[in-house]
């Protein structure tokens, strides 16, 4: 993990727990890093704007202003208004899907079976920290895998496989707006995403020092 320079004002540095939610506003101009404490671990996450979270990400329009289907250094994370919401500067691991979407109980039973259908899920844990802000389910839309390695092949196919990040690894994020951030540290232990074995994963914001 790259150290910060001295010339930053740290706003907050917290551990997600393995399987847990967290959600926290990114003023603009701040600097939002991900970092995967242990590797391997999926790290699903929404944005919305703070001020009219009906403006949130879209994954349709962050693909359409890169022309690329994986998100890492230089992409515009965009909103459905096409806006930029965040910026990404830096990126140590080079793998973040935008296709493959969350998991749901739903979903655990249908690719899974039905033993599963109980189980944590990473729709669950966004409703949770959705609810603190006055969203409901109306509002979870597709979201970002930071960390999740999701191959796709020449057919448009593609598969959730074994991560590739390394313990260390992180993404940083500055925003263009004030962004309301949901994270659910993703629970999941029926495929590889996250090696079958979530992990705790830690988060910072950070900004410029003023004078």
């Amino acid at each position: 993990m790259n150290p910060l320079p001295a010339s930053v004002r740290i706003v907050l540095d917290t551990e997600i727990a393995a399987r847990a939610p967290w959600s926290a506003i990114i003023r603009k101009e701040q600097t939002l890093r991900i970092i995967d404490s242990h590797g391997q671990q999926a790290v699903d996450t929404l944005f919305y704007c703070a001020s009219d979270p009906q403006e949130r990400y879209s994954g349709q329009d962050t693909l359409r202003a890169q022309g690329s289907a994986y998100v890492g250094t230089g992409t515009r994370i965009m909103s459905n208004e096409g806006r930029t919401m965040l910026r990404v500067v830096a990126d140590s691991c080079g793998l973040h899907d935008t296709s493959a979407g969350a998991c749901s109980c739903e979903s655990n039973t249908v690719r899974f079976g039905h033993g599963t259908r109980y189980l944590h899920a990473c729709r669950e844990n966004f409703l949770i920290e959705a609810a603190k802000h006055g969203l409901s389910k109306r509002d979870i839309v597709p979201n970002l895998n930071f960390f999740m390695n999701v191959p796709i092949d020449p057919s448009g196919n593609f598969t959730v496989v074994d991560g590739v990040s390394k313990p260390g690894d992180h993404i940083d994020m500055v925003a263009e707006m004030d962004v309301l951030c949901l994270i659910s540290n993703c629970p999941q232990i029926n495929n590889p995403c996250n090696g079958f074995f979530p992990t705790p994963i830690r988060v910072m914001i950070f900004e410029a020092q003023e004078g």
